[in-house]
């Protein structure tokens, strides 16, 4: 009897090892490297939504020395914002999935273009997210690896 129940005590807490394991490598919260490698995002909560923006960059500072702004905002008064600490991915919900999260909005500073977005965890530490204009078919993904520690200026 004591058996069974060291090797019952012994599974469950395997199991509640795994689940708390599978939990946490479902979070997109955190801090990413962009595709290109050329900036990081730090991505979290923002109520019952995903948001993320502009932590570090490549390149900070433009042909003159001056911190880079956001140039090509369509809307004439946002063009003097610094790029680094922009809020470029909002909105996006849990799909219910645990793995997608879906009906957000991702901004591209270098075009100054604003498209739907949807972001996956395929694996723990590769996030993908898509920009697309109307449906997902006509989009972009890019994929975004978890970083693994802040960059300096």
């Amino acid at each position: 009897m004591k058996t069974k129940l060291n090797v019952l005590t012994a599974m469950a807490v395997v199991l509640s090892f795994l689940a708390v394991r599978e939990a946490y490598a479902a979070d997109p919260q955190g801090l990413w490297n962009t595709e290109d490698d050329s900036a990081q995002v730090q991505l979290e909560s923002c109520g019952d939504e995903l948001c993320g923006h502009i932590v570090w960059l490549e390149e900070p500072l433009d042909d003159e020395g001056n911190p880079k702004v956001d140039a090509e905002n369509p809307e004439p008064e946002l063009r003097d914002r610094p790029i680094k600490g922009l809020k470029i991915v909002w909105g996006l919900k849990a799909s219910g999935d645990g793995e997608t999260w879906e009906d957000g909005q991702v901004y591209d500073p270098e075009s100054g273009k604003t498209y739907n977005a949807k972001a996956s965890l395929e694996e723990p530490d590769t996030l993908e997210l898509r920009g697309y204009v109307g449906v997902p078919l006509f989009g972009r993904t890019s994929t975004w690896t978890r970083a693994e520690q802040a960059r300096g200026e």
